[in-house]
C-alpha cells in the first residue's frame, strides 16, 4: 500500500515531467509506524476549553481534574454486565432489560403549568397585545394557545421512550462499529447539571444526530434530552412521533410580523415553554448547525432562535444562570449525507425514514467495514459570566465591501483598522423581538460555541487519507502516520488508533465507492481516487481536516502571494528562500485574505481581533518550521531587550488590547523580516498547506470569470444553478472535481454580494440579483480575479 497513481491520464503524462507532483513526501521517512496512538506522550490531551477571556470562572471551575486519566466507552456494547440480572436468558434479552432500567422521569403536569406562567396569564386577561380583549374571547385564546402548545412539545412518554431506546440500540449495532464516549467528558458534565440548568449546542452532520446524542446521554443517565428539531425536516407524521421522544418544534405563525396578533401568541407560547424547561431543568439539545444538504449558512437560524429564548430567560431572571456544553459528533462516514441539492430540503417521513432504516440494514448485513461515531462534550461554562464579559471585546465592525473593494480596485493599500461585519443567517421572528443588543449577543455567542465545538471534534481516518488521496500523495503509510502526528502536534484529538495497516484498510474500506484499489507485485497496492463525484466526496472528507491546519493554510497562502509577484511559482526552493519578508508585509498579506475568506469558514471567536489571529498565524508559521526570522544588517537583534528602558513602556499588553499605543509596536515590526524555509521532515509541507484552502479560492476565482458569462438579473438560486453548470463544465475541462460543490458557489455568490460585486434589489418576483456598476466594466472583473487568484498555490 505504497503507491497513489494519478485519476487522469493526462495528469499521469503530465506528472512524469514534474516527479514533484507524484512523489510529494515521497523521502524523509526512513522508518514506518506499524502502530498509531491517539495522543503524544503518557497522557490524552484535553481539548474543548472553554475561552479563558470570556469565561475565566468557568475554564477554572467546571474541569474534572482527572479527565485525562479516564478512558472511553462504548455506548452501544450493551452486556449481561449492564443490568442487574444474570444468566443465560439475560444476555439473550440484555437490550430489552437494559432498556427497561432507564430512568426516565415523568412530566405530566407540564402543559398545566406552562398554562399558568405569568405571559400566557397576561395574554388571557388581556393585559397585553395579542390575547383576549381584541374582538377574541378568553375561551378562543385559550385554545388557541393549547393548540400553539401541543404543535411544541407533548409530553414524553416512558413506554415508548423505552421501546424506542430498545430498538434504536439494535439499530445502531447493525450500522455503527462502536460509538465512543469520553468517560471523563460525561463526568465533568454531570458536575456541571448539578450546578442548575443545563443546554447542549451541538454541530449538525447527519439526520441522525438528533436521535444519536439524545440516547447517548440517556444511557449515561442525564436524562430525557429535549431536542429542538427544525420542523422543515421532519413531516407532520415525524413530528408527532418525536414530540412523544422529547422533541421540540417552533410553531409557524412565530415567524409572523412582530405586530401581528397572532405572532406575539405563538411567540408567547414559546417563551413560556421555554421557562419552563429551564425551571424544571431539563437538559436541552439546540443545534448550531443547519441540517446537512441543501446549500445554505452554516450556522442554523432556527438555532439562534431557540439560543435566543435561553439569553432572554437569562436577562428576564426567569433563572438566575444556564450552563452551556458545546457538543461534537464526528463521523468516519456520515450515514444519511444527502447531497443531492434537490432532495436535501424535502421533509423527512415517517415512512419514508422506515424505509430508509430497512435499506441501511440490509446493507450493512455482512458488511464487515462499519463506521466509527465519537461524541464529544467540551468544557461546560456559565452563560451568565458570558454575557457579563462578552459585552466588553465588542469593537466597532465594517463591511467587506468598505474593507476590501478599494484595494481590490487599486484605490487604497492600507486595510482599515476594524473587524469585518459578516452575517449570512437569516433571522428569525423570534429573534427579531430581542432587543439589538441581545440579538448581536445570539449570534457572537453561536458563533462562540461552535468554535469550541469544532475546536474539540476529533479527526477521523478517512479525513485524513481523502487528503492523502486528494492531493496525490505517495507511500500512504508513512504519510498516514505523519499527518495523524502533525494533528495532534496542534492540539486537535483524533478518533482512531490500532495497528497502521489495519486502519489503512479499514479507512480504504470504508471508501472502496470512491477509490479504485488495484493490485502490484510484492504485495504493494495502488489506490487511484475515481474521478467526478469521487474526487468531490474526498474533498468534502478532508474538508474535516482544515480546521486543524487552518491557522498555517492562511499564512502559507498569504507567504504564497507574497512569492507570486517576486519569484516564478515553479522556481526551487533555494531561490523561494532568498527573499526576505517583513512582518509588516505578512499581516498586511494575511489581513487580506481574512477578510477575502467567509467568517461561516474561519469561525473566528468574537472577542480575538483580526491583528491577534495575524500574529498567532505567523507564530504557527514559526513553530512549524516554515519562517525563520533573519536579522538585518544593523538591526537589534529581535531577542535583545537588554536596552529597552522598562520605564518608558511595558514590555506586556492584555491579550485584544490593540488601541493607538500599540502603534510603536507595530513600528518596530518593520524591521523584523523572515525567510521561507523548507521543512526537514516533510519538503512540501508549505504547499500542502497551500492547497487545504484551494477549492474554495479557485471556487471564488471563477466565479469571477463567470461574471461576464452569466446572465444577470436572476435570483439567488438561479444564479447559483448558473454558476454550478459553469463549475461542472470546468471539472469536466480541466479535472477539478472538488470545486463542483454546491455549497462553494453559494459561499462565493454571497461573499461576492458582501464585497459590493453583486448587488441585490427587490422585484415582483422576489429579490434579484444585479451586477453592481462598478464591476460592469470587465478591467475591474480582472482585478478582482487578479486579487484572488495570488493566494492559490498553482
Amino acid at each position: 500500500m505504497d503507491t497513489v497513481l494519478e485519476s487522469q491520464p493526462q495528469s499521469q503524462q503530465r506528472s512524469s515531467h514534474n516527479g514533484q507532483e507524484t512523489s510529494l513526501w515521497s523521502s524523509g521517512f526512513g522508518m514506518k509506524l506499524e502502530a498509531v496512538t491517539p495522543f503524544l506522550g503518557k497522557y490524552r490531551p484535553f481539548v474543548g476549553l472553554c475561552c479563558q477571556t470570556c469565561t475565566p470562572k468557568s475554564w477554572e471551575s467546571l474541569f474534572h481534574r482527572s479527565i485525562t486519566d479516564l478512558g472511553f466507552c462504548n455506548v452501544i456494547l450493551v452486556k449481561e454486565e449492564n443490568t442487574r440480572f444474570r444468566g443465560w436468558l439475560v444476555r439473550r434479552l440484555c437490550y430489552f432489560l437494559w432498556s427497561l432500567e432507564q430512568h426516565i422521569t415523568p412530566c405530566q403536569d407540564t402543559p398545566q403549568k406552562i398554562m399558568e406562567s405569568p405571559g400566557v396569564q397576561n395574554l388571557l386577561s388581556g393585559r397585553v397585545p395579542g390575547g383576549s380583549g381584541e374582538g377574541q374571547t378568553p375561551d378562543f385564546v385559550k385554545k388557541e394557545v393549547q393548540r400553539i402548545l401541543g404543535h411544541i412539545q407533548a409530553p414524553p412518554r416512558p413506554f415508548l421512550l423505552r421501546l424506542f431506546s430498545w430498538a434504536l440500540l439494535r439499530f445502531l449495532n447493525h450500522l455503527f462499529l462502536n460509538v465512543q464516549l469520553h468517560k471523563g467528558q460525561m463526568k465533568m458534565v454531570h458536575k456541571a447539571a448539578q450546578a442548575g440548568p443545563l443546554v447542549l449546542l451541538s454541530t449538525h452532520k447527519s439526520l441522525l444526530d438528533g436521535i444519536l446524542l439524545p440516547f447517548v446521554l440517556l444511557s449515561q443517565g442525564l436524562g430525557v434530552l429535549r431536542v429542538a428539531w427544525d420542523p422543515c425536516t421532519c413531516s407532520p407524521a415525524l413530528r408527532a412521533l418525536l414530540r412523544h421522544l422529547g422533541g421540540l418544534f417552533l410553531p409557524p405563525e412565530a415567524e409572523l410580523p412582530l405586530d401581528s396578533s397572532q405572532g406575539i401568541l405563538a411567540r408567547t407560547v414559546v417563551h413560556a415553554v421555554m421557562e419552563q424547561l429551564l425551571v424544571s431543568e431539563q437538559p436541552l439539545l439546540i443545534f448550531l448547525e443547519e441540517p446537512p444538504g441543501a446549500p445554505r449558512a452554516r450556522l442554523s437560524a432556527q438555532g439562534q432562535a431557540w439560543l435566543g429564548l435561553v439569553v432572554h430567560a437569562i436577562q428576564s431572571g426567569i433563572v438566575p444562570d444556564v450552563t452551556l456544553v458545546p457538543v461534537a459528533i464526528t463521523y468516519d462516514l456520515v450515514p444519511d449525507a444527502p447531497y443531492d441539492r434537490h432532495h436535501a430540503s424535502t421533509s423527512l417521513g415517517l415512512w419514508t425514514g422506515a424505509l430508509a432504516v430497512l435499506r441501511k440494514l440490509r446493507s450493512c448485513w455482512g458488511c464487515n467495514h462499519k463506521v466509527c461515531v465519537r461524541v464529544h462534550l467540551a468544557q461546560p461554562f456559565s452563560l451568565q459570566e458570558y454575557i457579563i464579559n462578552a459585552r466588553s471585546c465588542w469593537v466597532g465592525r465594517q463591511t467587506l465591501e468598505h474593507l476590501l473593494q478599494p484595494i481590490v480596485l487599486g484605490q487604497c493599500t492600507v486595510v482599515p483598522d476594524t473587524e469585518k461585519e459578516q452575517e449570512w443567517t437569516p433571522t428569525t421572528g423570534l429573534l427579531l423581538a430581542l432587543k439589538e443588543e441581545d440579538q448581536l449577543l445570539v449570534r457572537r455567542l453561536s458563533r462562540h460555541v461552535l468554535n469550541a465545538s469544532v475546536a474539540s471534534s476529533a479527526v477521523m481516518s478517512t479525513a485524513i487519507m481523502a487528503t492523502l488521496l486528494l492531493f496525490k500523495h505517495s507511500k500512504l503509510l508513512g504519510e498516514f502516520s505523519w499527518l495523524t502526528e502533525e494533528t495532534l502536534l496542534r492540539g486537535f484529538d483524533v478518533g482512531f488508533s490500532g495497528q497502521l495497516r489495519c486502519l489503512a484498510q479499514h479507512t480504504l474500506g470504508l471508501l472502496r465507492e470512491h477509490v479504485v484499489l488495484l493490485h502490484v507485485h510484492q504485495g504493494d497496492l495502488v489506490v487511484v481516487p475515481r474521478p467526478g463525484p469521487g474526487l468531490t466526496h474526498l474533498a468534502r472528507l478532508s474538508a474535516e481536516l482544515l480546521p486543524a491546519f487552518l491557522s498555517e493554510a492562511v499564512g502559507a497562502c498569504a507567504v504564497w502571494g507574497l512569492l507570486a509577484g517576486r519569484v516564478p511559482p515553479e522556481g526551487p526552493w533555494e531561490l523561494q528562500g532568498i527573499e526576505l519578508l517583513s512582518q509588516n508585509e505578512l499581516y498586511h498579506q494575511i489581513l487580506l485574505l481574512l477578510h477575502l475568506l467567509p467568517q461561516d469558514l474561519l469561525l473566528l471567536q468574537p472577542c480575538q481581533s483580526s491583528y491577534c489571529y495575524c500574529q498567532e498565524v505567523l507564530d504557527r508559521l514559526i513553530q512549524c518550521g516554515l519562517l525563520v526570522a533573519e536579522e538585518t544588517p544593523g538591526s537589534r537583534p529581535a531577542c535583545d531587550t537588554g536596552r529597552r528602558r522598562l520605564s518608558a513602556k511595558l514590555l506586556w499588553k492584555p491579550s485584544g488590547d490593540f488601541t493607538d499605543s500599540d502603534s510603536d509596536d507595530f513600528k518596530e515590526a518593520e524591521g523584523r523580516y523572515f525567510r521561507l524555509r523548507q521543512q526537514s521532515r516533510c519538503p512540501d509541507f508549505f504547499l500542502f498547506l497551500c492547497r487545504l484552502l484551494n477549492p474554495l479560492l479557485k471556487v471564488f476565482a471563477q466565479a469571477a470569470t463567470f461574471l461576464h458569462l452569466g446572465k444577470l438579473p436572476d435570483t439567488e438560486s438561479g444564479y447559483m444553478e448558473q454558476l454550478l453548470q459553469f463549475l461542472q463544465n470546468s471539472a469536466q475541462e480541466e479535472g477539478i472535481f472538488e470545486c463542483a460543490d454546491p455549497n462553494l458557489a453559494i459561499s462565493a455568490i454571497w461573499t461576492f454580494r458582501d464585497l459590493g460585486v453583486l448587488q441585490q434589489m427587490p422585484s415582483p418576483d422576489g429579490p434579484q440579483l444585479y451586477l453592481s456598476p462598478t464591476f460592469a466594466s470587465q478591467d475591474n472583473q480582472g482585478k478582482l480575479e487578479q486579487f484572488i487568484r495570488q493566494f492559490i498555490c498553482s
